[in-house]
């Protein structure tokens, strides 16, 4: 379907993109729910397209909210056969949750995901401190959040930099703890590692450092993970400290990793720039603002038109008998009725496409009940559409 409509380019290029939204440890917020093989934290290849299925995660509909109800602009697809949304309704600002990276001509962009609850909170206080600065933001926002997990390891005055000018770094590091064992030996416990690592080219880099004698800290280590990561490192004396262990390995494996920061962004009007944290969620703010005006007044339009018809129904009700009689003998019962009530054509349509079994009395009151609902409906809608802060 996506490579008859949207995208011309191959099945590859389109199950290569499915199945990194299907895996849990390269997005933070997986888009896609995979059955089947679809690789491995070990650097281990999918299975074949005919052997898996997927279907959206919940938060992929998120993304698609109200998509049906005038939301955003269309625009013909690449053979102009169809049509697709320039742009999503998107209720998550996914660019920074999930993060992105890419290479265009001349260009490119790299953001590291982040924390869904903490960009909410941000978004909530921009909107009541609409001219806060990143500084204040990070309050909330407190760096990168990686589906794998790590440490971060960065100043503080560094973190605002480069959220700040939206260009930056920083360095993330494998997560570890001790475990004491008999006669005061211990062991090093690694449980979460950097993100975008490989952990059997981890285990082999490690391994050849090892054999190189390059690590004469260590008597032996191996690899005991299974659904969660678990590296176990035993150091060659219980004399040595296991942070001083952990600095070296640091230095010399991709236990430590540093993570780029490059915020080049499309913004409302389609140009490109490096924004700072505050301006992306700002934009975000304003896609949504647009997005729920545009819904309301979806709903307002379809409101209006149901008004008029159950008023053209509510005055068939009180002239029953009329109405039938027009509709028996009359030439033109159309022009006949207009003429009489001051119809509109909707109104008139109406009436003629009802069923007799509508014409019971308790149909009646039906109709005047849900005249009442959708007005007082219509004026919350128009209540909202009226104050911004709503």
């Amino acid at each position: 379907d996506v490579i008859g409509k949207f995208h011309p380019h191959g099945e590859q290029a389109v199950y290569s993109a499915l199945v990194r939204m299907a895996q849990s440890f390269s997005s933070r917020y997986p888009m896609v729910d995979g059955q089947g093989n679809f690789g491995s934290i070990d650097g281990d290849n999918s299975a074949a397209m005919r052997y898996t299925e997927a279907k959206l995660t919940p938060y992929a509909m998120l993304l698609l909210d109200d998509i049906d109800q005038d939301t955003v602009n269309l625009k013909p697809n690449y053979d102009g056969s169809d049509e697709e949304p320039e742009v999503l309704p998107s209720s998550v600002p996914n660019i920074l949750a999930n993060g992105t990276e890419g290479i265009a001509v001349g260009m490119a962009t790299n953001i590291p995901p982040h924390n869904l609850v903490e960009l909410c909170d941000a978004i909530s206080y921009l909107l009541k401190h609409p001219n806060a600065q990143t500084d204040k933001l990070l309050k909330y926002v407190k760096g990168p959040d990686f589906p794998t997990g790590g440490i971060m390891v960065e100043p503080q005055e560094s973190i605002i930099k480069t959220y700040t000018t939206g260009r930056g770094s920083f360095r993330l590091r494998a997560k570890w703890h001790k475990e004491e064992l008999d006669r005061g030996q211990y062991r090093i416990v690694v449980t979460e590692i950097p993100y975008q690592v490989q952990k059997r080219a981890l285990i082999e880099k490690m391994a050849e450092l090892f054999n190189n004698k390059k690590m004469p800290f260590l008597e032996s280590f191996q690899d005991m993970s299974a659904e969660d990561i678990q590296v176990i490192i035993y150091p060659k004396s219980r004399n040595i400290e296991p942070e001083v262990i952990m600095e070296s390995l640091f230095k010399l494996t991709d236990l430590e990793v540093r993570v780029s920061l490059n915020m080049n962004v499309l913004n409302s009007r389609s140009v490109p720039s490096v924004m700072s944290l505050h301006e992306v969620l700002n934009e975000f703010i304003a896609h949504r603002r647009e997005v729920v005006t545009r819904r309301l007044n979806y709903r307002l339009n379809n409101i209006n038109r149901r008004l008029e018809i159950l008023g053209g129904l509510l005055i068939a009700y009180l002239n029953l008998d009329e109405v039938i009689r027009i509709i028996r003998e009359e030439d033109d019962p159309k022009a006949e009725m207009i003429e009489r009530w001051k119809l509109t054509d909707l109104q008139v349509e109406a009436i003629l496409n009802m069923r007799l079994r509508a014409l019971r009395k308790l149909e009646e009151f039906e109709i005047k009940k849900e005249d009442k609902d959708l007005k007082a409906e219509k004026k919350e809608i128009l209540s909202i559409l009226k104050e911004q802060e709503k």
